[in-house]
């Protein structure tokens, strides 16, 4: 009799443990995101957003903060 080949399944876990759990360490340099701001768009208006990011090879998030820190740049005396 041929025996069933058992194959990993959908979300199974690497075997080191440590690997697992830990987080991988961050650069210093890296940029913080400390807070989501969640709007709600139209359907149509959403996708004018995607086709407009893919069209500058961006995701949509990149350029909405792009969009957002040119509209409303960082004044002196701002909180962090």
């Amino acid at each position: 009799m041929t025996e069933r080949r058992t194959l990993p399944g959908f979300a199974s876990r690497p075997a080191d443990r440590e690997r697992w759990v830990k987080a991988p360490d961050k650069p210093a340099a890296a940029n913080h995101f400390t807070a989501r701001l969640t709007i709600d768009v139209t359907p149509a208006l959403r996708a004018r957003l995607k086709v407009a990011a893919f069209q500058r090879g961006m995701t949509v998030a990149d350029m909405l903060r792009a969009l957002l820190a040119r509209e409303f740049p960082d004044t002196p005396g701002d909180v962090p």
